[in-house]
């Protein structure tokens, strides 16, 4: 699962959650593949990001390089940190892990790079 995946995951479907977003990231095995960097791509997604969970995502892949807890309004023309975010979102990808709601506990898995949101019929 790549981390741009992450960012738009929620577990608001759960009867009784209001918000189930964003979900707490356990990562517990990951591989890195490189992708071609695309600044209009990548300028085009920002609007759509939440930043809380970018910065989750770069606590939880534990990362070399540094992520602000907010985003800055010059992102767009700070190439430098477009690059880590292009490396963060598209080129780490999460083999094994899991994905918990914030409201419920409840656990998603994480197996072969593929997040199990499907929910048992107690649950909708």
């Amino acid at each position: 699962m790549k981390l741009s995946t992450y960012n738009f995951l929620t577990s608001k479907a759960i009867r009784g959650v209001k918000v189930g977003y964003p979900l707490k990231l356990i990562i517990e095995k990951k591989q890195s593949i490189e992708t071609e960097y695309n600044a209009i791509f990548l300028e085009r997604l920002l609007p759509k990001l939440d930043w809380q969970a970018i910065s989750i995502a770069a606590q939880a892949a534990e990362i070399d390089y540094v992520i602000p807890k907010e985003m800055p309004d010059d992102i767009v023309s700070n190439e430098e940190l477009l690059k880590k975010l292009h490396n963060l979102l598209f080129e780490i990808d999460v083999v094994e892990g899991k994905l918990e709601c914030p409201e419920t506990g409840r656990i998603f898995p994480i197996s072969d790079g593929i997040p199990n949101m499907l929910l048992n019929e107690d649950e909708v």
